[in-house]
Protein backbone atom coordinates (compact mmCIF):
# COMPACT_ATOMS: atom_id res chain seq x y z
CA UNK A 1 0.00 0.00 0.00
CA UNK A 2 1.43 3.55 -0.70
CA UNK A 3 -0.30 6.66 0.40
CA UNK A 4 0.61 9.91 -0.99
CA UNK A 5 -0.89 13.51 -0.40
CA UNK A 6 -1.52 15.45 -3.66
CA UNK A 7 -1.65 19.26 -3.61
CA UNK A 8 -1.43 21.45 -6.07
CA UNK A 9 -1.95 25.62 -6.79
CA UNK A 10 -0.47 26.43 -3.45
CA UNK A 11 0.59 30.04 -5.35
CA UNK A 12 3.44 31.14 -2.72
CA UNK A 13 3.93 34.67 -3.13
CA UNK A 14 0.17 35.40 -4.27
CA UNK A 15 -0.24 38.85 -2.69
CA UNK A 16 -3.83 38.79 -3.27
CA UNK A 17 -5.79 42.26 -2.50
CA UNK A 18 -2.47 43.71 -2.59
CA UNK A 19 -2.35 42.37 1.54
CA UNK A 20 0.90 41.23 3.13
CA UNK A 21 -1.43 38.84 5.34
CA UNK A 22 -3.14 37.59 2.88
CA UNK A 23 0.36 36.84 0.92
CA UNK A 24 1.32 35.26 4.68
CA UNK A 25 -2.03 32.58 4.17
CA UNK A 26 -0.92 31.35 1.18
CA UNK A 27 2.70 30.47 2.90
CA UNK A 28 0.54 29.26 5.69
CA UNK A 29 -1.66 27.03 3.71
CA UNK A 30 1.69 25.33 2.23
CA UNK A 31 2.79 24.75 5.63
CA UNK A 32 -0.48 23.65 6.80
CA UNK A 33 0.15 20.93 3.93
CA UNK A 34 3.42 19.56 5.17
CA UNK A 35 2.52 19.56 8.70
CA UNK A 36 -0.36 16.94 7.85
CA UNK A 37 1.94 15.17 5.45
CA UNK A 38 4.57 14.72 8.34
CA UNK A 39 1.56 14.03 11.17
CA UNK A 40 0.45 11.07 8.69
CA UNK A 41 3.97 10.09 7.87
CA UNK A 42 2.68 9.76 4.36
CA UNK A 43 4.86 8.39 1.29
CA UNK A 44 5.50 11.10 -0.56
CA UNK A 45 3.91 14.73 -1.11
CA UNK A 46 3.14 15.54 -4.73
CA UNK A 47 2.76 19.06 -6.25
CA UNK A 48 0.70 19.06 -9.21
CA UNK A 49 2.17 22.91 -10.25
CA UNK A 50 2.07 26.36 -9.54
CA UNK A 51 4.11 26.46 -6.41
CA UNK A 52 4.61 29.83 -6.63
CA UNK A 53 2.35 32.59 -8.01
CA UNK A 54 4.65 34.07 -10.32
CA UNK A 55 8.28 33.40 -11.98
CA UNK A 56 10.25 35.69 -9.62
CA UNK A 57 9.41 34.56 -6.24
CA UNK A 58 10.77 36.94 -3.43
CA UNK A 59 13.37 35.81 -0.83
CA UNK A 60 10.98 35.62 2.26
CA UNK A 61 8.92 33.29 -0.42
CA UNK A 62 11.45 31.01 -1.21
CA UNK A 63 12.65 30.87 2.53
CA UNK A 64 9.31 29.87 3.60
CA UNK A 65 9.15 26.98 1.07
CA UNK A 66 12.63 25.91 1.79
CA UNK A 67 12.17 25.40 4.87
CA UNK A 68 8.81 23.46 4.87
CA UNK A 69 10.93 21.36 2.08
CA UNK A 70 13.91 20.65 4.95
CA UNK A 71 11.34 19.93 7.45
CA UNK A 72 9.43 17.66 4.74
CA UNK A 73 13.01 16.03 4.15
CA UNK A 74 14.10 15.34 7.73
CA UNK A 75 11.02 13.12 8.11
CA UNK A 76 12.27 11.19 5.11
CA UNK A 77 9.02 12.37 3.09
CA UNK A 78 9.95 13.35 -0.64
CA UNK A 79 9.02 15.69 -2.04
CA UNK A 80 7.52 14.69 -5.92
CA UNK A 81 6.00 18.25 -8.48
CA UNK A 82 5.53 19.42 -11.87
CA UNK A 83 5.80 22.85 -13.08
CA UNK A 84 2.33 24.94 -13.62
CA UNK A 85 2.12 27.93 -15.84
CA UNK A 86 2.43 30.44 -13.33
CA UNK A 87 5.80 29.63 -12.74
CA UNK A 88 7.07 28.50 -15.83
CA UNK A 89 10.25 29.83 -17.15
CA UNK A 90 12.41 30.07 -20.80
CA UNK A 91 15.49 29.04 -18.74
CA UNK A 92 15.76 27.08 -15.50
CA UNK A 93 12.59 26.45 -13.24
CA UNK A 94 13.37 26.84 -9.36
CA UNK A 95 11.89 23.32 -8.65
CA UNK A 96 15.40 22.42 -10.37
CA UNK A 97 17.35 24.23 -7.89
CA UNK A 98 15.27 22.67 -5.27
CA UNK A 99 16.09 19.55 -7.10
CA UNK A 100 19.83 20.22 -6.94
CA UNK A 101 19.69 20.37 -3.03
CA UNK A 102 18.01 17.08 -3.20
CA UNK A 103 14.65 18.64 -1.35
CA UNK A 104 12.38 17.97 -4.28
CA UNK A 105 12.47 15.79 -7.57
CA UNK A 106 10.99 17.39 -10.54
CA UNK A 107 8.61 14.38 -12.46
CA UNK A 108 9.17 13.47 -16.12
CA UNK A 109 8.70 10.59 -18.25
CA UNK A 110 10.83 8.61 -16.38
CA UNK A 111 9.44 6.77 -13.65
CA UNK A 112 10.00 7.77 -9.75
CA UNK A 113 9.37 4.77 -7.65
CA UNK A 114 7.53 5.40 -3.79
CA UNK A 115 6.41 2.47 -2.50
CA UNK A 116 4.54 0.66 -5.10
CA UNK A 117 3.33 2.95 -7.22
CA UNK A 118 5.79 4.78 -10.56
CA UNK A 119 4.99 8.42 -10.42
CA UNK A 120 5.50 10.67 -14.04
CA UNK A 121 5.06 14.21 -14.51
CA UNK A 122 3.83 16.09 -17.16
CA UNK A 123 4.74 19.77 -16.70
CA UNK A 124 2.38 22.46 -17.87
CA UNK A 125 2.42 22.63 -22.03
CA UNK A 126 1.20 26.09 -24.31
CA UNK A 127 -2.26 25.42 -25.89
CA UNK A 128 -0.79 25.93 -29.39
CA UNK A 129 2.33 22.94 -28.55
CA UNK A 130 -0.14 20.40 -27.08
CA UNK A 131 -0.74 18.47 -30.66
CA UNK A 132 3.30 17.83 -31.56
CA UNK A 133 3.42 16.04 -27.60
CA UNK A 134 4.01 12.45 -28.07
CA UNK A 135 3.03 11.10 -24.56
CA UNK A 136 6.32 8.86 -24.61
CA UNK A 137 7.25 7.29 -20.69
CA UNK A 138 9.52 5.35 -19.96
CA UNK A 139 8.39 1.71 -18.67
CA UNK A 140 8.13 0.84 -15.33
CA UNK A 141 8.19 -3.03 -13.07
CA UNK A 142 5.55 -1.01 -9.92
CA UNK A 143 1.93 -2.76 -9.43
CA UNK A 144 0.66 1.40 -10.20
CA UNK A 145 1.46 4.09 -12.18
CA UNK A 146 0.14 7.68 -11.64
CA UNK A 147 0.73 10.85 -14.13
CA UNK A 148 0.61 14.07 -12.41
CA UNK A 149 0.10 17.32 -14.97
CA UNK A 150 -1.15 20.71 -14.87
CA UNK A 151 -3.45 22.10 -17.08
CA UNK A 152 -7.10 22.41 -17.73
CA UNK A 153 -8.28 18.88 -18.95
CA UNK A 154 -11.49 16.77 -19.73
CA UNK A 155 -13.52 15.96 -19.09
CA UNK A 156 -14.28 18.93 -16.28
CA UNK A 157 -15.54 22.47 -16.96
CA UNK A 158 -13.30 24.62 -19.04
CA UNK A 159 -11.02 21.47 -20.39
CA UNK A 160 -9.21 22.17 -23.01
CA UNK A 161 -6.31 19.54 -22.63
CA UNK A 162 -8.39 16.04 -23.65
CA UNK A 163 -7.49 13.62 -20.98
CA UNK A 164 -8.64 10.87 -22.99
CA UNK A 165 -5.85 11.99 -25.74
CA UNK A 166 -3.30 11.50 -23.24
CA UNK A 167 -4.46 8.26 -21.89
CA UNK A 168 -4.85 6.33 -24.74
CA UNK A 169 -1.65 7.44 -26.52
CA UNK A 170 0.41 7.24 -23.75
CA UNK A 171 3.10 4.68 -23.70
CA UNK A 172 1.90 3.62 -20.16
CA UNK A 173 -1.08 2.49 -18.60
CA UNK A 174 -1.68 4.57 -15.83
CA UNK A 175 -4.39 3.93 -13.12
CA UNK A 176 -4.44 7.99 -11.76
CA UNK A 177 -3.88 11.46 -13.31
CA UNK A 178 -3.39 13.84 -10.71
CA UNK A 179 -3.86 17.57 -11.87
CA UNK A 180 -3.61 20.84 -10.93
CA UNK A 181 -4.63 24.28 -12.10
CA UNK A 182 -8.05 23.68 -11.57
CA UNK A 183 -9.13 25.43 -8.06
CA UNK A 184 -11.55 23.48 -7.86
CA UNK A 185 -11.48 19.87 -6.38
CA UNK A 186 -13.03 16.99 -8.63
CA UNK A 187 -12.79 13.57 -9.84
CA UNK A 188 -14.26 11.79 -12.59
CA UNK A 189 -13.19 8.27 -14.64
CA UNK A 190 -11.99 8.25 -17.67
CA UNK A 191 -11.60 5.33 -19.38
CA UNK A 192 -10.86 3.19 -16.25
CA UNK A 193 -8.81 6.21 -14.71
CA UNK A 194 -9.07 8.25 -11.98
CA UNK A 195 -8.37 12.14 -13.37
CA UNK A 196 -8.68 14.15 -10.40
CA UNK A 197 -7.82 18.12 -9.31
CA UNK A 198 -6.59 18.43 -5.92
CA UNK A 199 -8.17 22.55 -5.48
CA UNK A 200 -5.84 25.14 -4.02
CA UNK A 201 -4.86 25.38 -1.11
CA UNK A 202 -5.97 29.38 -0.46
CA UNK A 203 -8.50 30.69 -2.10
CA UNK A 204 -7.40 32.96 -5.03
CA UNK A 205 -10.60 34.38 -5.88
CA UNK A 206 -13.93 35.46 -4.00
CA UNK A 207 -15.38 32.93 -6.30
CA UNK A 208 -13.51 29.91 -4.48
CA UNK A 209 -16.14 30.03 -1.59
CA UNK A 210 -15.73 25.77 -0.57
CA UNK A 211 -13.24 24.73 2.02
CA UNK A 212 -9.68 24.62 0.61
CA UNK A 213 -7.66 21.76 0.96
CA UNK A 214 -6.16 18.57 -1.23
CA UNK A 215 -6.29 14.86 -1.75
CA UNK A 216 -5.25 12.02 0.39
CA UNK A 217 -4.71 8.64 -2.31
CA UNK A 218 -3.99 5.30 -1.25
CA UNK A 219 -2.74 2.79 -4.12
CA UNK A 220 -3.41 -0.96 -3.17
CA UNK A 221 -4.29 -4.31 -4.32
CA UNK A 222 -8.39 -2.92 -4.10
CA UNK A 223 -7.26 -0.22 -6.92
CA UNK A 224 -6.91 3.91 -5.85
CA UNK A 225 -9.04 5.53 -3.29
CA UNK A 226 -9.41 9.20 -3.22
CA UNK A 227 -10.41 11.12 -0.52
CA UNK A 228 -10.73 14.98 0.58
CA UNK A 229 -9.16 16.80 3.55
CA UNK A 230 -10.22 19.77 4.20
CA UNK A 231 -7.22 22.90 5.42
CA UNK A 232 -8.07 25.96 8.01
CA UNK A 233 -7.88 28.82 6.02
CA UNK A 234 -8.90 32.47 6.66
CA UNK A 235 -12.28 32.73 6.68
CA UNK A 236 -14.25 34.32 3.33
CA UNK A 237 -17.55 35.61 4.39
CA UNK A 238 -20.40 36.28 2.05
CA UNK A 239 -23.02 38.92 2.73
CA UNK A 240 -25.79 39.41 0.40
CA UNK A 241 -28.39 42.81 0.86
CA UNK A 242 -31.46 43.08 -0.76
CA UNK A 243 -32.70 46.29 -0.57
CA UNK A 244 -36.19 47.58 -0.27
CA UNK A 245 -37.01 50.55 -1.70
CA UNK A 246 -35.97 53.26 1.32
CA UNK A 247 -33.77 51.00 2.32
CA UNK A 248 -29.94 51.90 2.25
CA UNK A 249 -26.70 51.83 4.41
CA UNK A 250 -28.53 51.31 7.81
CA UNK A 251 -29.83 47.84 6.10
CA UNK A 252 -26.52 47.04 5.16
CA UNK A 253 -24.69 47.48 8.34
CA UNK A 254 -27.00 45.68 9.81
CA UNK A 255 -26.72 42.73 7.96
CA UNK A 256 -23.45 43.15 8.26
CA UNK A 257 -23.16 42.75 12.00
CA UNK A 258 -24.79 39.77 11.95
CA UNK A 259 -21.96 38.03 10.52
CA UNK A 260 -18.67 37.18 12.89
CA UNK A 261 -15.87 38.96 10.63
CA UNK A 262 -13.26 38.60 12.91
CA UNK A 263 -10.15 38.52 11.02
CA UNK A 264 -11.78 37.68 7.78
CA UNK A 265 -12.18 38.72 4.06
CA UNK A 266 -15.44 40.12 3.65
CA UNK A 267 -17.34 40.14 0.39
CA UNK A 268 -20.91 42.23 0.50
CA UNK A 269 -22.95 41.89 -2.72
CA UNK A 270 -25.60 44.90 -2.56
CA UNK A 271 -29.04 44.40 -4.82
CA UNK A 272 -32.47 45.57 -5.24
CA UNK A 273 -34.08 49.16 -5.56
CA UNK A 274 -32.70 50.97 -2.42
CA UNK A 275 -31.21 54.14 -1.82
CA UNK A 276 -27.82 54.73 -3.42
CA UNK A 277 -24.60 53.16 -0.63
CA UNK A 278 -21.23 54.36 -1.10
CA UNK A 279 -18.66 51.16 -0.94
CA UNK A 280 -16.78 52.89 1.49
CA UNK A 281 -19.25 53.00 3.97
CA UNK A 282 -19.79 49.76 4.14
CA UNK A 283 -15.97 49.06 3.72
CA UNK A 284 -16.14 51.14 7.03
CA UNK A 285 -18.98 49.24 9.31
CA UNK A 286 -17.42 45.80 7.89
CA UNK A 287 -13.66 46.99 9.22
CA UNK A 288 -15.35 47.85 12.67
CA UNK A 289 -16.81 43.98 12.78
CA UNK A 290 -12.85 42.85 12.82
CA UNK A 291 -12.92 42.06 9.13
CA UNK A 292 -9.06 41.98 7.73
CA UNK A 293 -10.37 42.98 4.17
CA UNK A 294 -13.46 44.19 2.66
CA UNK A 295 -14.69 44.00 -0.89
CA UNK A 296 -17.93 45.73 -2.04
CA UNK A 297 -20.08 44.98 -5.35
CA UNK A 298 -23.13 47.05 -5.93
CA UNK A 299 -24.59 45.20 -8.53
CA UNK A 300 -27.94 47.86 -8.84
CA UNK A 301 -28.44 49.71 -11.90
CA UNK A 302 -27.89 52.99 -9.90
CA UNK A 303 -24.42 53.42 -9.12
CA UNK A 304 -22.33 55.45 -11.57
CA UNK A 305 -21.83 54.15 -15.02
CA UNK A 306 -19.08 55.49 -17.46
CA UNK A 307 -20.00 55.84 -21.27
CA UNK A 308 -18.79 52.20 -21.71
CA UNK A 309 -21.39 50.76 -19.87
CA UNK A 310 -18.91 49.83 -16.53
CA UNK A 311 -20.03 49.98 -12.89
CA UNK A 312 -17.47 51.63 -10.64
CA UNK A 313 -18.93 50.45 -7.25
CA UNK A 314 -16.23 47.84 -7.17
CA UNK A 315 -13.50 49.66 -9.23
CA UNK A 316 -11.12 46.14 -9.48
CA UNK A 317 -14.38 44.19 -10.36
CA UNK A 318 -15.26 46.85 -12.92
CA UNK A 319 -11.76 46.91 -14.70
CA UNK A 320 -11.74 42.90 -14.79
CA UNK A 321 -15.40 42.78 -16.00
CA UNK A 322 -14.13 44.84 -18.88
CA UNK A 323 -10.59 42.99 -19.43
CA UNK A 324 -12.87 39.88 -19.72
CA UNK A 325 -15.46 41.75 -22.67
CA UNK A 326 -12.61 42.86 -24.51
CA UNK A 327 -11.39 39.16 -25.95
CA UNK A 328 -7.74 40.28 -25.37
CA UNK A 329 -5.24 37.39 -26.55
CA UNK A 330 -3.36 35.17 -23.95
CA UNK A 331 -0.55 37.17 -24.55
CA UNK A 332 -2.25 40.59 -23.65
CA UNK A 333 -4.04 39.17 -21.30
CA UNK A 334 -0.15 38.37 -19.20
CA UNK A 335 0.62 42.05 -19.76
CA UNK A 336 -2.26 43.30 -18.67
CA UNK A 337 -1.76 41.29 -14.98
CA UNK A 338 1.95 42.72 -14.90
CA UNK A 339 0.68 46.24 -15.29
CA UNK A 340 -2.28 45.99 -13.34
CA UNK A 341 -2.44 43.52 -10.30
CA UNK A 342 1.06 41.87 -9.67
CA UNK A 343 3.62 42.99 -7.44
CA UNK A 344 6.25 43.77 -9.75
CA UNK A 345 7.69 47.38 -8.70
CA UNK A 346 6.53 50.46 -11.43
CA UNK A 347 10.14 50.40 -12.21
CA UNK A 348 10.67 47.04 -12.87
CA UNK A 349 7.17 46.82 -15.30
CA UNK A 350 8.75 47.72 -18.52
CA UNK A 351 11.47 45.17 -18.23
CA UNK A 352 9.14 42.78 -17.19
CA UNK A 353 6.64 42.84 -19.42
CA UNK A 354 9.71 43.13 -22.87
CA UNK A 355 10.97 39.66 -21.07
CA UNK A 356 7.50 37.61 -21.19
CA UNK A 357 6.95 38.91 -24.94
CA UNK A 358 10.16 37.39 -25.55
CA UNK A 359 9.12 34.92 -24.45
CA UNK A 360 5.92 34.51 -25.47
CA UNK A 361 7.46 34.98 -29.19
CA UNK A 362 9.61 32.23 -28.55
CA UNK A 363 8.05 29.58 -27.29
CA UNK A 364 4.08 30.38 -28.13
CA UNK A 365 3.38 32.72 -31.06
CA UNK A 366 -0.34 32.11 -30.99
CA UNK A 367 -0.36 33.47 -27.53
CA UNK A 368 -0.63 36.65 -29.34
CA UNK A 369 -3.82 35.72 -31.20
CA UNK A 370 -7.29 37.10 -29.92
CA UNK A 371 -9.47 34.82 -28.28
CA UNK A 372 -12.39 33.69 -29.92
CA UNK A 373 -14.77 33.64 -27.30
CA UNK A 374 -14.16 35.92 -24.47
CA UNK A 375 -16.78 34.65 -22.57
CA UNK A 376 -15.08 31.41 -21.22
CA UNK A 377 -12.61 34.05 -20.06
CA UNK A 378 -15.25 35.49 -17.69
CA UNK A 379 -14.85 32.01 -15.73
CA UNK A 380 -11.42 32.42 -14.59
CA UNK A 381 -10.37 34.34 -11.35
CA UNK A 382 -8.59 37.82 -11.78
CA UNK A 383 -5.15 35.99 -11.58
CA UNK A 384 -5.57 33.91 -14.62
CA UNK A 385 -6.77 30.76 -12.66
CA UNK A 386 -9.83 28.53 -12.54
CA UNK A 387 -12.71 29.61 -10.72
CA UNK A 388 -14.31 27.01 -8.70
CA UNK A 389 -18.03 28.04 -9.06
CA UNK A 390 -19.01 24.73 -10.92
CA UNK A 391 -21.77 22.04 -9.83
CA UNK A 392 -21.12 19.91 -7.38
CA UNK A 393 -23.04 17.02 -8.42
CA UNK A 394 -21.18 14.49 -9.51
CA UNK A 395 -20.97 11.08 -8.03
CA UNK A 396 -19.30 9.77 -5.11
CA UNK A 397 -16.53 7.95 -6.61
CA UNK A 398 -14.60 6.69 -3.28
CA UNK A 399 -15.48 5.57 0.28
CA UNK A 400 -15.96 7.71 2.85
CA UNK A 401 -14.61 7.28 6.13
CA UNK A 402 -15.05 8.95 10.04
CA UNK A 403 -12.42 11.23 9.50
CA UNK A 404 -12.24 12.06 5.91
CA UNK A 405 -14.07 13.79 3.51
CA UNK A 406 -15.48 11.88 0.50
CA UNK A 407 -13.93 13.06 -3.22
CA UNK A 408 -17.72 14.87 -3.73
CA UNK A 409 -20.30 16.16 -1.28
CA UNK A 410 -22.75 14.70 -0.88
CA UNK A 411 -21.94 11.22 0.50
CA UNK A 412 -24.49 8.74 -0.57
CA UNK A 413 -23.96 5.15 0.52
CA UNK A 414 -25.75 3.82 -2.02
CA UNK A 415 -22.99 5.42 -4.62
CA UNK A 416 -19.87 4.97 -2.96
CA UNK A 417 -17.40 2.07 -4.57
CA UNK A 418 -13.64 1.74 -5.46
CA UNK A 419 -12.05 1.75 -8.83
CA UNK A 420 -12.22 -1.56 -9.07
CA UNK A 421 -16.12 -1.70 -8.31
CA UNK A 422 -16.68 0.88 -10.67
CA UNK A 423 -15.37 -0.87 -13.64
Amino acid sequence: MTRVIHTGDTHVGYQQYNSPERRADFRRAFDAVIDDAIDADVDAVVHAGDLFHDRRPELQDLMAVLSALRRLDDAGIPFLAVVGNHEATRTGEWLDLFQETELATRLDDSPVPVGDVAFYGLDWVPESRRPELEYAFADHDATHAALVSHGLFTPFDFGEWDSETVLAEADVAFDAMLLGDNHAPDTAAVDGTWVTYCGSTERASASERDARGYNLITFDEGGVDIRRRSLDTRPFVFVSVELAPGEGLERVREQVRQHDLANAVCIVEITGEGEPVTPAAVEEAATEEGALIVRVTDRREMTEESDLGVTFADPDEAVRERVAELGLSTAARGIDETVRESKTADSNVREVVNERVSELLEEEPDAFTAAEDAGADDQRTSDGEQATDRPEEAPLLAESSDDDEAVTEPANDDTQGTMEEFR
